[in-house]
């Protein structure tokens, strides 16, 4: 499996699924622009858009990162045996993503932290399993890092308006065992996670997304979530997501995303990039680009 090293941090990633997406670009960003796409094509195919489909290739996948005496898994997929009616491609998977965890070197039972952006189903998966007819934490001896501002959200005993949100189904299976267990620890913008690594907040996507800064030995790196679905946006950045829950705080977001990365030369780990998957931007005079970063190793 990749991975890459940030001074003496390393992230490996732990693939759930990779393909075309469920929907049509122009549903799948609504303010979609085919020139922009076809003025990429060269690039594009075949690891981020398939011309065979017509339609975006992405990933999900976790983050397994190394940190000191430090193990950290980073945004935990979608899930087996999940519920999700409203979204086919996450729907009753039955994926081995447990077995690529353990080959990355790390059964569950290593993982010290869990770290969510964000508490939406393809995010927060993989945080319980089904043992007996009951979703039970999957990681016995982690702490699971929620955003406050998002659990409060995504809570319908708090937010009324939940209710008759079928999503909230995945705090319902995802996130509620494990403050139940007792395992949860919620946070807020500025958080220190570890000393190198800190929780800064990214709202748009969701109320309270929050992303991962890391500085290590004089490198850095950002661990985004849904900040930005896929490398084209990168180009085109007022594009928003079809699942952003406000669309202005999301491109706002992206765009201090992209400039911070550009300004620091820091390392961009997306979960949702196709192959290979990390990434630094730069800024010209013509807006940002990207340059895709191989992985430092294999495991």
């Amino acid at each position: 499996m990749a991975t890459w090293s940030i001074g003496s941090v390393t992230a490996t990633r732990v693939e759930e699924l990779l393909g075309v997406t469920n929907q049509a670009c122009d549903a799948y960003f609504p303010n979609f622009e085919r020139e922009i796409l076809e003025r990429h094509l060269g690039w594009l195919a075949p690891d981020h858009y398939s011309p065979r489909h017509d339609r975006f290739v992405t990933s999900v996948h976790s983050w397994l990162v190394r940190a000191g005496n430090l193990t950290i898994l980073l945004d935990t997929c979608a899930g087996n045996h999940k519920d999700r009616p409203w979204t086919h491609r996450f729907h009753q998977l039955d994926t081995p993503y447990l077995q690529r965890l353990r080959a990355a070197g790390a059964a569950p039972e290593d993982i010290d932290m869990v770290l969510c952006t964000h508490l939406h189903a393809d995010h927060v998966g993989w945080n319980t399993m089904l043992r007996d007819g009951r979703w039970v934490p999957t990681f016995p001896n982690a702490k699971y890092l929620f955003s406050r501002a998002d659990a409060a959200y995504w809570d319908k005993r708090k937010n009324p308006l939940m209710t008759s949100d079928p999503r909230h189904a995945a705090y319902d299976d995802s996130v509620l065992p494990v403050v139940e267990a007792g395992q949860a620890v919620l946070i807020d913008d500025g958080y220190d996670v570890t000393g190198t690594l800190c929780v800064e907040a990214a709202p748009g996507h969701s109320p309270g997304h929050i992303l991962f800064r890391l500085a290590d030995a004089g490198k850095r790196a950002v661990f985004c979530g849904d900040v930005i679905h896929h490398a084209l946006q990168v180009y085109a950045p007022h594009w928003n997501h079809m699942a952003d829950e406000s669309p202005p705080e999301a491109a706002l977001s992206r765009r201090r995303l992209l400039e911070s990365c550009a300004e620091q030369d820091a390392l961009l780990f997306p979960i949702h990039f196709g192959a290979p998957h990390v990434a630094r931007i730069e800024h010209g005079a013509k807006g940002f680009s990207v340059r895709f970063v191989p992985a430092t190793s294999e495991v």
